[in-house]
């Protein structure tokens, strides 16, 4: 009989991941990762509640629980690169870290040195002779985040909800008799449940307010809480009067400025052509035509892969520096590459 370890975060995917294991014949473990546990000013972290439903859930199954305590770990590779990130201006995404350096690095080496021979999360993603596939739910599909996990790790790993429906998973819960089966999805700050991400940031890093000027007039419009606050396009948050909206066109970190634009078609905001750093393949394109995926959930774009960047045929709008752009060749995920400054 073979050995799983599943990452139980206490919600519904990963809840149904190990029933769903349980039944196909494996010794299944439970495991909660540790990672965040701390408490800021008018948001409590909600660890202990998450982990209370695992356990829950692991002895209404009848399998093993086990609790990894990764939160010093997590603090440096996770926390500590994206206050890092937004110090500089960028927009980090801290779930795809955290699946390249403790979910899908640590959590692996652990559990295999614990005996598993297999892991497993609730992702809605496939996998397949070490290639990453897209999941059957196109709208929950995570690969967009999974994108820079090893081949190594993925012929190791099992993801049970990657051919199912949402729908599908939250009825077999409700059929498994698991206390979790409607649950609230968590949103916001990934290891601080609901918390606001400038209130988060406001704990780690000093802010401070600055000029918000309009970009093609230089006219002093009103004042910004703190120019990392603000992403390029973003146009909610700024309160500098009425009429069509201001965009985020630009901005100066030095400075403190956040430069603003009524016009949606600035160069600003419209690029064909992105540059990545830290490009992360999977697989080698076949050809330099690609699809691509700017955000999580966003439309698959062709495109064309030319080493250190991505060309579009028509203009996108800016996505942050920072942020991720992940590569597709039909079903299979080739990898992706941060977007440099």
């Amino acid at each position: 009989m073979k050995t799983v370890y599943v990452g139980m975060s206490g919600g519904v995917d990963s809840s149904v991941s190990a029933a769903l294991l349980k039944d196909a014949g494996y010794k299944v473990v439970g495991v909660y990762m540790k990672n965040w546990s701390k408490n800021l000013p008018g948001m409590k972290c909600p660890w202990a509640e998450d982990l209370a439903d695992a356990k829950r859930v692991a002895v209404k199954l009848g399998i093993d629980f086990k609790v990894f305590d990764f939160e010093n770990d997590y603090k440096q590779k996770v926390v500590d690169y994206m206050l890092d990130e937004y110090k500089k201006g960028n927009t980090p995404n801290p779930d795809i870290m955290c699946n390249q350096e403790i979910k899908f690095k640590l959590f692996a080496e652990t559990a295999f040195e614990d005996g598993a021979d297999f892991i497993a999360t609730g992702h809605y993603a496939k996998t397949e002779n070490g290639e990453l596939l897209r999941a059957k739910d196109e709208n929950k599909d995570q690969t967009y985040f999974l994108y820079r996990v090893t081949a190594d790790v993925l012929r190791r790993t099992i993801f049970p909800v990657g051919d199912m429906l949402k729908p599908d998973v939250k009825k077999l819960a409700a059929k498994y008799g698991l206390s979790n089966a409607y649950k609230k999805e968590s949103m916001g700050v990934c290891f601080v449940g609901e918390a606001n991400m400038k209130d988060f940031l406001n704990e780690f890093i000093d802010i401070k307010p600055g000029e918000i000027i309009e970009l093609e007039t230089g006219k002093k419009l009103g004042f910004h809480d703190g120019a990392i606050l603000y992403t390029i396009g973003q146009r909610h948050g700024l309160n500098v009067g009425s009429g069509l909206p201001y965009y985020v066109a630009k901005k100066d970190i030095e400075k403190n400025i956040v430069y603003v634009s009524k016009n949606l078609n600035t160069d600003n905001l419209w690029v064909t052509e992105i540059p990545l750093k830290d490009i992360f393949l999977r697989k080698n394109p076949s050809s330099e035509n690609i699809l691509v995926r700017l955000r999580h959930r966003a439309t698959l774009l062709p495109a064309k892969f030319d080493g250190d960047k991505i060309i579009f045929e028509k203009p996108v709008k800016r996505i942050a520096a920072g942020q991720s752009v992940v590569f597709y060749e039909d079903e299979v995920c080739l990898g992706g590459g941060i977007i440099a400054e």
